[in-house]
């Protein structure tokens, strides 16, 4: 398989794609390798696409959907996805529906009868009902232009997105070989690269990889103190008004942070596989349609948001890998403007999600592997280095060694030399019989005589009380990085008790260095996160001005009056990126809103008067 990196060519300014890019779209040029991968598909090409969230897959299957003969049939894992994208598509003026359980028996005939007459550019569809024999024989009466398949690392059986219905679209390749398939996906390590290659059979693909970095978004990771009044201060701090996802492990959780937020004057809503359907459809409504919505939610939702404006992605609670980690904090940012990944984690999740793959009836290959990801995913927390940089070598892709947007870039992590002080804790581990979790262990270093310590007689021992140089939050540093390392083990079938493990002798025998990292104290981390953006703030603010501030707010007061006349979200009218460089050129005729970026021939037409007339009211 070829493997395609992003280049930069001269192309003539009349050529077609290029046309169809900025009458429908209205954008001026393509990013990336977009217009390799276009040209590929335009010629008959299979392909296999990597790229960014945010970073313009579907123009890669939209425009040589629209270019070549035929209808372009894009498989997609959701209904949302499905509706928002073919509203977005609409809304440019492109022809496009689709066909799943949302529609009656009369409707889907009426898309259906559609495509057999040659009125529609586009046509979604889910894996599920693609490969009905009905659905197959209809796409035999009808000239199909593209097979796109999105989402494809849902094929993948060891990936954390997996989707079986996603295993049986080979048959694409086998009953339609002329056609061009082209798969796409923002989530993909080598492995799961392979299962794309070798389930769709896509064997003579072109694969284009545009690399994983989404230098938009800041990565900022702190030790767990008290998670809900760090996500205060960090909305606080951050993101006051933005919309925003919060996730959290458990329901429970889901629901008691989301009340909790509204109690302190945060617009939040919770959002989970229990809820009822109606409750889940409602909330995930007023998300894609309101403003500054903050939505707390497992990971029950998530692919099929495709809301731009999302601001952040807070963790509360550990991810189950760095794919899903990169996957969910790529809901932030998806519009090129400044977001931030926050998460806090503690050695209770480490312990929580040991004991979920331990006690899962999955063969033993497979929990070796969620065991191998969960420790690359550790190893990500608990880096001294460029988180970036991390997350980046993980997808085995080059980066430098600083970023200059994590948390560890801007202000560096201090380490120290903690080998006395992990013999302390594993002889502790030792001397209290590999039973106990980290709470009674630290209380044992302490020297406190708890009923607990008591009652066990640990006060007797001979590591209580030689570890009071360091405090309470600092021994639970030592332990979450220790187990952190695999330098110590965790009773997932017990109660989480901690236990020595192989690589804790060379430690206890001094022969293996340990450095931890220097935590900050609790309450510091959100400060100095906050005088560091002050630049940020400064830079990507959209009004500079009172004038600029009242026409930037009237341009969304007219956006959302827009969205619900036509019961579209808001950005599915203009992204905030329009909108803010509206506020800043201030185009005063059509032809000067025609080279805003974002700015197609449709929405020109049809919103171009009402865009000028607002400009025009905020000019003098």
């Amino acid at each position: 398989m070829t493997i395609v990196t992003p280049s930069i060519s001269p192309h003539a300014d009349d050529e077609p794609a290029l046309a169809v890019l900025r009458r429908h779209f209205g954008y001026e040029a393509f990013r990336g390798f977009q217009r390799e991968v276009i040209g590929h598909v335009l010629a008959g090409g299979d392909a296999v696409v990597l790229m960014p969230t945010g970073g313009g897959k579907s123009l890669c299957y939209q425009i040589p959907s629209l270019l070549r003969p035929g209808v372009g049939v894009v498989v997609s894992p959701l209904i949302a996805l499905m509706q928002d994208q073919v509203g977005a598509l609409r809304q440019n003026g492109i022809r496009a529906a689709f066909v799943n359980s949302s529609l009656s028996g009369r409707e889907v005939w009426q898309v259906i009868n559609q495509a057999r007459a040659g009125a529609l550019d586009l046509l979604y569809m889910a894996p599920e009902r693609i490969v009905l024999d009905s659905s197959l024989t209809l796409l035999d009466d009808i000239p199909v232009a593209l097979f796109a398949i999105d989402e494809a690392h849902c094929v993948s059986q060891w990936g954390h997105d997996f989707r079986p219905d996603y295993l049986g679209l080979s048959v694409l390749a086998e009953r339609f070989p002329d056609v061009p398939r082209i798969a796409l996906t923002a989530t993909a390590d080598v492995p799961t690269r392979s299962e794309i290659v070798g389930r769709l059979r896509l064997e003579r693909a072109r694969m284009f990889v545009a690399g994983f970095d989404r230098p938009n978004i800041r990565y900022l990771v702190t030790p767990k103190e008290n998670p809900r009044q760090q996500l205060k201060r960090f909305l606080e701090s951050e993101h006051p008004g933005d919309a925003g996802i919060v996730y959290c492990l458990s329901r429970a959780k889901v629901e008691e942070t989301a009340a909790w937020l509204v109690q302190h004057g945060w617009k939040a809503l919770p959002y989970h596989a229990g809820l009822d359907s109606e409750v889940r459809r409602r909330n995930q409504q007023r998300f894609l349609f309101e403003d500054g919505v903050v939505v707390v939610a497992t990971i029950a939702f998530g692919m099929g948001i495709d809301k731009p404006d999302v601001r952040f992605v807070a963790h509360l609670d550990l991810p189950k890998s760095l794919e899903a980690y990169y996957q969910e904090t790529g809901r932030a940012g998806r519009d090129g403007l400044p977001a931030n990944a926050f998460l806090t984690y503690g050695m209770e999740d480490v312990v929580l999600l040991r004991r979920l793959i331990e006690s899962s009836e999955a063969e033993e290959r497979f929990k070796r592997l969620e065991m191998r990801k969960l420790d690359a995913l550790l190893g990500y927390c608990e880096t001294t280095s460029c988180r970036r940089q991390v997350l980046r070598n993980h997808f085995g892709e080059s980066a430098p060694t600083t970023c200059g947007n994590c948390d560890t870039c801007l202000s560096p992590v201090e380490s120290w030399d903690g080998l006395v002080a992990a013999q302390k804790a594993l002889s502790c581990v030792f001397r209290t019989g590999q039973k106990f979790g980290a709470v009674h262990l630290i209380d044992v270093l302490l020297g406190k005589q708890t009923e607990r310590v008591l009652k066990f007689g640990h006060q007797q021992i001979s590591t209580f009380g030689i570890g009071k140089e360091l405090s309470s939050g600092q021994w639970r540093s030592v332990f979450r990085q220790l187990v952190a390392g695999g330098f110590l083990s965790v009773d997932v079938e017990g109660h989480g008790g901690l236990h020595l493990n192989e690589n804790s002798r060379p430690v206890l025998r001094g022969e293996q260095p340990i450095l931890f990292r220097n935590d900050p104290i609790p309450g510091t981390a959100s400060r100095i996160k906050e005088r560091k953006t002050d630049k940020r703030q400064e830079r990507t603010r959209v009004a500079a001005t009172p004038a600029e501030s009242d026409l930037w707010e009237a341009l969304r007061a007219m956006r959302m009056e827009l969205a619900r006349e036509q019961n579209v979200p808001p950005y599915v009218i203009f992204h905030d990126a329009t909108l803010r460089e509206i506020a800043e050129v201030m185009p005063t005729t059509q032809e000067e809103l025609a080279e805003v970026h974002g700015v197609g021939s449709s929405k020109l037409k049809n919103y171009g008067e009402r865009v000028l007339q607002v400009v025009a009211a905020h000019g003098a």
